[in-house]
């Protein structure tokens, strides 16, 4: 296994080393990242530390378990001004809400960076005009609980592995036509998901 990611990592790496000036080589050296398997491990507690999808740490190592002792590659993380711009859009949408309607909450933003018909990042997304009331009314700029940052790690954990979701909202303050016509994914606490 350890042959196949040092052939994974060069690999990756060899085109830069026949068409790429010395700069570029070594600027990307610096932004591979190796993680060094310890006892007990597993792929999504990796994945929640290090706040990469645990699909996407699965596919970069082309394995699905970890071995003590052995060498991954991190794959390349959400930037932490995103992240934690995500977590305090999840803290003023899902005041009150159990802890897996929050990470429903910061799902559906990941999902909506995935799908072709959104923005391509996660500030785009949350910025889109009129998507996300605490971007309207001024709450997105209060800053996140620790509940809310763990939830953002977890979706991100966890991302493409969940049932699509698009969209949410609270059926008792949204009473909403497109709403309805949309398929529901999932109910948690006072939110309806849909896609």
């Amino acid at each position: 296994m350890k042959k196949l990611v040092f052939l994974t990592i060069l690999v990756s790496i060899l085109p830069l080393l026949f068409f790429s000036n010395s700069n570029t080589y070594a600027q990307t050296l610096e932004h591979v990242q190796i993680y060094e398997a310890k006892q007990g491990d597993s792929f999504y507690e990796i994945s929640m530390t290090y706040g990469v999808s645990e699909l996407e740490l699965k596919k970069i190592n082309d394995q699905q378990s970890v071995t003590s002792g052995e060498k991954l590659i991190i794959p390349e993380r959400v930037p932490e001004a995103e992240k934690d711009l995500l977590a305090r859009l999840v803290t003023a949408e899902a005041k009150g809400e159990p802890y897996e309607g929050k990470v429903a909450v910061a799902t559906v933003v990941l999902n909506r960076v995935e799908n072709e018909q959104y923005p391509d990042s996660i500030k785009e997304v949350i910025y889109e005009k009129r998507q996300f009331q605490p971007v309207d009314n001024g709450m997105i700029h209060n800053p996140a609980t620790e509940e809310a940052e763990k939830a953002v790690n977890e979706a991100i954990a966890k991302q493409g592995t969940g049932n699509g979701s698009l969209n949410f909202y609270n059926p008792n303050i949204v009473d909403s036509e497109w709403h309805r016509t949309k398929t529901v994914t999932a109910e948690i606490g006072n939110h309806v998901f849909t896609k």
